[in-house]
C-alpha cells in the first residue's frame, strides 16, 4: 500500500501509522494508537526488570595465619552468600614476609574448595595478583 494512502486510513480513523519493522523489505507499518503503544512496551520492560535476579559478588578475606575456628567462621559465611545465590571470592593477604609462604595461602583456599564442594565450584582458579591470591566461586544449580 502506498505511504500516502496508509496515512490518509490513519488520519481517518484518529490513530497513527507506526513502522514496526524498518529493516524488512517493503517496510511493515500499522495503523494505531502510538501512545498506548508505547505505554504497553514501557510496562513490558518494567516486568520483564522484575524478574531479573542480581548476581552479587561478595568477597571473604583470610590471612595464611588464620585460625580454625576464624576459618570455620568465614567457611559459613561464605556458605550463606553462596546459598543466597550469590558469588563469592576468597582472597588471601600476604603481609610481610608470609610472602614467602605463598603455598600456605595456596592450601588455604583448596581448604575451603573441599569444605564446600558440594554447594560451590570454583569459576576462577587461585591466582596471584601483588600481595593477594584470590578464586571465585559460584553456587552450584540447584536440581529440581
Amino acid at each position: 500500500m502506498a505511504t500516502q494512502d496508509a496515512l490518509r486510513m490513519a488520519k481517518e480513523k484518529g490513530l497513527d501509522l507506526v513502522e514496526v519493522a524498518p529493516n524488512a523489505d517493503p517496510p511493515v507499518c500499522r495503523i494505531m494508537d502510538f501512545g498506548k503503544f508505547k505505554y504497553q512496551q514501557q510496562k513490558r520492560q518494567q516486568e520483564a526488570k522484575k524478574k531479573q535476579t542480581v548476581i552479587q559478588v561478595k568477597e571473604i578475606k583470610v590471612r595464611p595465619k588464620t585460625d580454625e575456628h576464624d576459618f570455620q567462621t568465614k567457611v559459613r559465611h561464605i556458605r550463606r552468600f553462596l546459598e543466597a545465590g550469590d558469588r563469592c571470592k576468597v582472597t588471601v593477604f600476604f603481609r610481610g614476609r608470609e610472602i614467602v609462604h605463598k603455598d600456605r595461602g595456596l592450601k588455604m583456599l583448596q581448604r575451603v574448595i573441599d569444605e564446600l564442594q558440594e554447594i560451590a565450584k570454583v569459576e576462577q582458579q587461585p591466582q596471584f595478583e601483588g600481595r593477594t591470591m584470590s578464586m571465585l566461586l559460584t553456587p552450584v544449580p540447584k536440581i529440581k
